[in-house]
């Protein structure tokens, strides 16, 4: 088997996805492209295992499987993030998440009436 096709093929599938996690806005759709690139990836790992003769028989398949896994784990977690970032803006869209911290609020106005340090009331 000549593995061209496979290899080929992996690498419009990886560059597929680089190109869906670079452009989209939506995150389901940009945890879409992070699958469609580790599946590129699992390509690979079989491809190489069936035609590269290894020290460890059928290590590409068992390394394809961890990547199945950690995939699996991925979504999960993924999903929950983006369920709950819709909970709490009503959109999913990824340009507007805040990446930082807010900055604490600094309370300016009127007096509190309670005493400070000193037992002097403001």
């Amino acid at each position: 088997m000549r593995p061209v096709i496979p290899y080929v093929t992996a690498a419009l599938l990886f560059g597929l996805g680089v190109y869906g996690v670079l452009r989209r806005r939506n995150a389901v759709l940009v945890l879409m492209a992070v699958e469609l690139m580790l599946n590129a990836v699992n390509l690979v790992l079989v491809t190489a295992d069936t035609t590269v003769q290894a020290v460890l028989p059928h290590s590409g398949q068992v390394f394809a499987l961890f990547v199945i896994v950690l995939a699996a784990a991925e979504i999960g977690v993924g999903l929950a993030i983006v369920l709950q970032l819709y909970r709490l803006r009503a959109s999913v869209t990824v340009d507007d998440v805040p990446l930082a911290e807010p900055a604490p609020a600094v309370a300016a106005g009127p007096a509190s009436g309670r005493p400070d340090a000193e037992g002097a009331v403001r």
